[in-house]
């Protein structure tokens, strides 16, 4: 059985073509919080970077993630902390201006 980890990889790769992704199980964390489950897989961390995100505000860069997400949420996802940047804003962020 696919992990819910290696689903959000893969639509998230097929959605923008992301020149960096780092998806991380952080469920763990949240154990006894709202949402948490005993098997986990409910609360991730995401970092993308995407030239899909250029001249799109932080708003919009998070319903485009959480819409292509939503059968996840249909089906357990509780909780996403998102890094949406672009290139440029990677860089920068890296300090490789």
């Amino acid at each position: 059985m696919i992990s819910r980890a290696d689903r959000l990889q893969a639509q998230l790769t097929s959605a923008f073509a992301p020149t960096r992704l780092v998806v991380a199980d952080e469920s763990a964390r949240h154990a006894g919080h709202m949402g948490a489950r005993p098997g986990g897989e409910t609360h991730y961390a995401i970092h993308l970077v995407s030239a899909a995100f250029e001249g799109k505000n932080r708003v919009a860069r998070h319903r485009e993630v959480n819409a292509l997400l939503a059968a996840e949420f249909a089906a357990g996802l509780h909780a996403l902390a998102l890094t949406l940047r672009t290139p440029a804003e990677e860089a920068a962020a890296r300090g490789e201006d």
